[in-house]
């Protein structure tokens, strides 16, 4: 590009200013030729990886391989986006999404071991990764590290055994049900002190609790003569939608879910809570996919023929209804794949189904008030990696005089377990500090905190004292009556 003689001219300025080469030796001056240094030498085999996730047309290797090197996720809280939330608190390369995609792919490239995933080096710069998704729509060539990382423990495990901690998690559901025959006892015996040191989660982060019933105890005395499963083949009301009962808005939730259903049931909408298993969340969380795709399968076999363009499913928990969208369609069985398909074009976070039927004009401004409040919405990180935030603020802008503003935000740093873990709590706190929790402080007592996850609200919470509402409960709150 330069010539010989300008090449010469800059070849003499980095030896005199640069002795020793050691500002980006090899850049620039005195390059290696361009076809040494590959990652691939000439007849280079390498095995097949056998996974239990689909990566569509290629290998768990390469869609690690999509990472280009480009640094995109080395950003700060300034640049805005949630793509890499450790990263930003850290600011350690290894804590970003590059690193771990090239740490995956240097040992499924060159491990001598059986199982390839079986490597410390790997666990310890992945256990950093909150799974908040932001790699997914963030990244240049769309590195899903989260689905990365939930691949590869599930491999690592098989080599290692499971931790404790992460059964205790992965099995919240069937904890959180035996639980729930005596919520006031396991919401004492889950906040004492001792038993968070024992099981390891950090002392001062404050435990989610049971609500005194359940969601689907409520709807049952609610809808006394609704059959649990409906007869897909009978009458469909026009407007009809089926709530997916997540284990979170099931136990722990249910003020919301509740909600959900009298604002449905107001604005027209006849609500049906269908017979299902758990998102499979938690299990996702912790790599455990097997129980997952089981999970999925099952969910899949009894919701696919309810389910419809004019039958939605919607969920109030980002993290639960969209495993429909995402996980969902990679790990259901190869018959079960049209079924899968047909769910995530047809599930819906609330927030996004509500904001639809406002285009629609199903719903109205008239049915709700008039009165001013300024509300300011922090998204849920999947919400933004995998939809947007648009369907919440359209929602919640639609009662007149209502004034919505996004934070600026990542992630909250609570990430479902992640804030709760005692390695992880103060980095945990580091990410909400970053940009959410000061932005909520500083926010006169005026101001409506709306957050549709319940691990950002849970965070909000503990972080400033404050209470974050779902949008569902703000629009709940505002209608006439």
């Amino acid at each position: 590009m330069v010539g010989e003689k300008n090449y010469r001219l800059m070849r003499e300025i980095k030896r005199t200013w640069d002795p020793e080469n050691i500002f980006n030796p090899g850049k620039i001056i005195d390059t290696p030729p361009m076809n040494s240094m590959l990652r691939y030498e000439p007849g280079q085999q390498t095995p097949a990886f056998p996974t239990i996730f689909r990566f569509h047309r290629q290998s768990i290797l390469q869609h690690a391989e999509q990472c280009n090197g480009s640094g995109d996720c080395r950003k700060t809280q300034l640049s805005g986006g949630t793509m890499c939330p450790s990263f930003m608190a850290t600011r350690n390369e290894k804590d970003t999404t590059r690193a771990r995609a090239n740490i995956l792919r240097e040992f499924l490239t060159h491990s001598t071991q059986s199982n390839r995933y079986d490597h410390k080096e790997i666990y310890d710069v992945m256990d950093l990764c909150l799974s908040c998704k932001g790699c997914k729509s963030e990244c240049p060539s769309n590195v899903d590290v989260a689905k990365l990382k939930a691949e590869f423990l599930q491999h690592y495990y098989d080599a290692n055994g499971v931790p404790l901690r992460s059964r205790m998690i992965a099995g919240f559901t069937a904890s959180a049900r035996l639980g729930s025959l005596m919520p006031g006892l396991y919401n004492r015996f889950v906040q004492a002190r001792w038993i968070k040191k024992l099981v390891g989660f950090a002392p001062d982060r404050s435990m989610p609790t049971l609500h005194k019933t359940t969601l689907r105890h409520w709807y049952r005395k609610h809808h006394p003569a609704l059959p649990a499963s409906p007869d897909p083949a009978g009458p469909v009301a026009r407007r009809r939608v089926y709530l997916f009962c997540d284990e979170f808005t099931n136990y722990n939730d249910v003020e919301i879910g509740i909600k959900a259903v009298l604002l449905l049931e107001r604005l027209g909408y006849e609500v049906i809570i269908p017979d299902h298993d758990e998102s499979g969340r938690t299990w996702l969380s912790k790599g455990l996919l097997r129980k997952a795709r089981d999970i999925a399968n099952h969910n899949i076999r009894v919701l696919q023929s309810l389910i419809s363009e004019d039958t939605p499913l919607v969920g109030v928990e980002p993290s639960a209804i969209l495993t429909f969208r995402d996980e969902y369609p990679d790990l259901a069985d190869d018959s079960l794949l049209p079924g899968a398909a047909t769910l995530s074009q047809n599930s819906f976070l609330i927030d996004d189904f509500l904001a639809r039927e406002i285009g629609s004009g199903h719903i109205r401004k008239e049915q709700f008030t008039t009165e001013p409040r300024t509300i300011l919405l922090h998204g849920h990180c999947q919400q933004k990696a995998l939809t947007s935030v648009a369907g919440s603020v359209k929602a919640l802008s639609l009662p007149t005089n209502y004034t919505v503003r996004t934070i600026p935000s990542g992630c909250c740093g609570m990430a479902g377990s992640f804030g709760y873990e005692v390695e992880h709590y103060q980095l945990s706190q580091q990410i909400g500090e970053l940009v959410l929790l000061p932005a909520v402080r500083n926010e006169p007592e005026t101001t409506i905190i709306a957050a549709p996850g319940t691990s950002c609200r849970h965070q909000i919470k503990d972080g400033t004292g404050k209470k974050a509402m779902h949008p569902v409960e703000v629009l709940y709150e505002a209608l006439v009556y």
